[in-house]
């Protein structure tokens, strides 16, 4: 619809006028930090562009730039630019953009990202297509254009008593010059119609109605699908299998080998089998007869990492140390107590409850084009350029929304998978369709982890030192290391003496990130052991903690994937604590056989305390009865039926991976393949849940991931303060209760 075009970083928008009448505009901003692509010589960069139609007939259509996974993006970023343009919700359309670097800059469902990369940029967007409006409307009435005013979707002169629709001047609105940046007024918060507002997800209807809007519901004419069999074990490397057999399947139309890339999370060694119905073609697979070099890797278990582990941790000493400062040997050996602990948490799988899928249509030129339920597409789209040699403007992705993501489909191997096949079928349509067993047992998953830790404390009880030997996993390099912790995990810098430390082991398990990667482990780990420090120094875990930061000042920012990121404040941490530890009713006592857990966390520039009140049952089964939820992610809470989704989610999610979920390891493959050994939550297992927001004096951040992490500890440490028994591994083993 529009040209694509170079922007200096002082150009915000630009705009055409329709066929037939109306205002098309692109709003562009310069990207922020990593997001930047490299400058020209000309002091130029990439731009990131959001586009607002407005036709004749009042219809103000915006794209949604960001993938859908169930998050309420494509609801909650045109939220941002309708209230500042001041449209009448009502008249609102939303669509889903295609994946297109050049126009719309980074896209990406991950990270907790969209809120603080989009929260001024969308605004800016709609508050410039009023102004524009609001000069069409001045030229044409001939009135100054401090005269007028908006009402939603409407020009108003109360003067002269005159108002008509925005889509009488969107025509007239394409010839008007583009407003500076700086010249654009954005409203107040108290002003706000849109933003704030409970809105249900603009999908939702669709949904319910069984509208076929998912990746896995695209439908092409003469489309056929394919199944991909591929090794158990991971890292195998395809030796034969029996095609012929295959072929002579029902409704199979062929099957061929492909090898991998050598890379994992782009194209491991398989057979693609193509049939006219999925089924078939899963059910062919049991043909094939297939036979894999396994290698190493089929010596490589659950059992055995633990215990390699938990040798390493036993040696004491750490291959290497990756945060110090202080004496920590001299401030454990002079503490009145020192207080040890490890802990140990699995493998997890994603098991989004829409397998991973994807349509192909390699073309006659040599182009590609592909409809993917991805969280990352433009990173699938240059994976698929690289794979089949083309540049990147001859692969052409629709984004499609998605059954759940929570950090797998940031990985788009399902994509070069299908673009193996559907190369092979030039002309023809290619649906690839992973069974239940192939994506639970071909994930990229959450590491496993162990680690001991050691703290030191004076004869007030306070901290003198902290020690931590963390066991992981070497991943190789990349941006981003899921098996990682932070050089600062808290209280690293709040305490005096200090050695973070990390030995690690190698693996072919393939990982990645899972809704809020890293903390959905560390903060079991570390919020456990600290519950175990205040009570060795007569307190609990949350005055503890207001201890541990009492006087302490806001931390610088850093610059992050979003821009500007604003530093750790210990004040944001205070603010939610106090709160939960009020609505939970903390220091109160609870119904006999129950007890209260506090877990904190500090995750994606989101604030979260928690209380969890347990019991155990008479088959000494945990029972979880409420939840209570204290966040911080800023000043505005953008959708209220968003964010509460999200946050009982996100703690549904936790309990579940607390009591029941792990992926284990055997012969170097998954042991789990389903539902039956996989058990999600289920609706008797979850608790009430309340949830409120500490508002704060900062940009507004997001909401995906952060509320996640403290209610496992939370848990916990309700379960030590009923048993007197500490759960150090996860999921929670019940006999330790017996």
């Amino acid at each position: 619809m529009h040209n694509v075009e170079t922007l200096n970083r002082r150009s915000f928008l630009k705009v055409s006028a329709l066929a037939g009448g109306g205002l098309a505009l692109t709003a562009s901003f310069p990207l922020t930090a990593h997001a930047m692509a490299p400058e020209s010589a000309g002091g130029e960069s990439a731009a990131l562009n959001a586009f607002i139609t407005i036709s004749p007939d009042n219809i103000i259509t915006i794209v949604g730039k960001n993938p859908e996974i169930g998050q309420g993006i494509k609801t909650m970023l045109p939220m941002l630019i309708a209230e500042e343009l001041d449209a009448d919700w009502d008249q609102v359309r939303i669509i889903q953009g295609d994946s297109d670097g050049a126009k719309y800059g980074p896209q990406i469902a991950g990270g907790s990202f969209a809120t603080p990369m989009n929260w001024i940029p969308m605004r800016q967007t709609g508050a410039a297509a009023r102004q524009m409006l609001l000069a069409a409307a001045a030229q044409r009435w001939g009135v100054p254009v401090g005269e007028l005013t908006t009402e939603p979707s409407v020009i108003v002169h109360q003067a002269s008593a005159r108002r008509a629709p925005y889509g009488d001047f969107s025509s007239d609105a394409a010839l008007q010059a583009v407003p500076e940046t700086a010249s654009l007024h954005l409203k107040d918060a108290a002003d706000f119609r849109i933003i704030g507002r409970a809105i249900g997800g603009i999908d939702s209807p669709k949904i319910v109605r069984g509208e076929g809007i998912f990746g896995v519901d695209t439908r092409l004419p003469g489309m056929v699908y394919a199944a991909y069999e591929r090794s158990p074990v991971f890292g195998a490397r395809l030796v034969s299998a029996d095609l012929d057999a295959a072929k002579s399947a029902p409704g199979v139309i062929d099957a061929f080998t492909v090898e991998g890339n050598g890379n994992a999370t782009e194209l491991v060694d398989g057979v693609a089998i193509v049939a006219n119905n999925w089924w078939l073609a899963n059910k062919a697979r049991e043909r094939l007869n297939v036979q894999w070099d396994n290698g190493d890797w089929a010596g490589h278990s659950s059992a055995k990492y633990d215990a390699d582990a938990r040798a390493l941790m036993a040696s004491g000493t750490p291959a290497e140390v990756f945060s110090t400062k202080g004496d920590i040997d001299a401030a454990l050996a002079g503490a009145t107590q020192v207080i040890e602990g490890e802990y140990s948490y699995p493998f997890l799988a994603h098991v989004a409850m829409e397998p991973m899928n994807c349509t192909a249509l390699m073309h006659d030129d040599g182009s590609i084009e592909m409809w993917a339920p991805t969280q990352l597409p433009q990173g699938g789209q240059q994976s698929v350029a690289t794979y089949l040699g083309l540049p990147m403007n001859k692969v052409l992705v629709h984004i499609t929304r998605m059954g759940g993501g929570f950090g797998r489909r940031l990985n788009n191997d399902y994509m070069v998978q299908v673009a193996a096949i559907a190369k092979q079928m030039p002309g023809t349509p290619v649906q690839l369709i992973w069974s239940r067993e192939d994506d639970l047992r071909s994930d990229f998953y959450r590491p496993a982890g162990w680690h001991r830790l050691r703290a030191g404390l004076d004869a007030d009880g306070k901290i003198t030192g902290l020690e931590d030997h963390f066991v992981t996993f070497d991943l190789g390099a990349g941006p981003f290391n899921p098996a990682a912790m932070s050089a600062d995990e808290f209280p690293a810098r709040y305490v005096p003496n200090l050695r973070y430390g990390q030995t690690k082991m190698t693996t072919a398990v393939p990982m990645g990130a899972l809704r809020a990667p890293t903390s959905n482990a560390i903060a079991f780990v570390f919020q456990s052991f600290l519950d175990d420090v205040a009570r060795a120094g007569g307190r609990d875990l949350p005055t503890l903690l207001l201890e541990i930061v009492d006087g302490a000042e806001p931390e610088p920012g850093t610059m992050g994937f979003t821009g500007p990121a604003l530093g750790f404040d210990p004040r944001r941490l205070r603010a939610v604590t106090t709160k939960v530890m009020d609505m939970a009713s903390w220091t109160q006592p609870v119904a006999e056989g129950h007890a209260l857990g506090f877990g904190y966390y500090y995750s994606h520039q989101g604030y979260f305390a928690e209380v969890v009140e347990a019991s155990l049952n008479a088959r000494n089964q945990v029972v979880v009865h409420n939840v209570w939820v204290a966040g911080d992610v800023g000043s505005q809470i953008i959708n209220p039926f968003g964010a509460m989704n999200q946050v009982e989610g996100s703690v549904i999610d936790g309990i579940g991976q607390a009591l029941q979920l792990a992926v284990e390891i055997e012969g170097g493959a998954a042991v789990q393949s389903n539902f039956h050994n996989y058990q999600l939550p289920r609706m008797p297992m979850v608790p009430q849940i309340h949830a409120e927001f500490v508002l704060s004096d900062n940009p507004p951040t997001g909401l995906g991931e952060p509320a996640l992490p403290p209610v496992i500890p939370a848990l916990t440490n309700a379960l030590f303060a009923l048993t007197g028994k500490r759960v150090r591994s996860l999921p929670i083993d019940t006999a330790l209760f017996a």
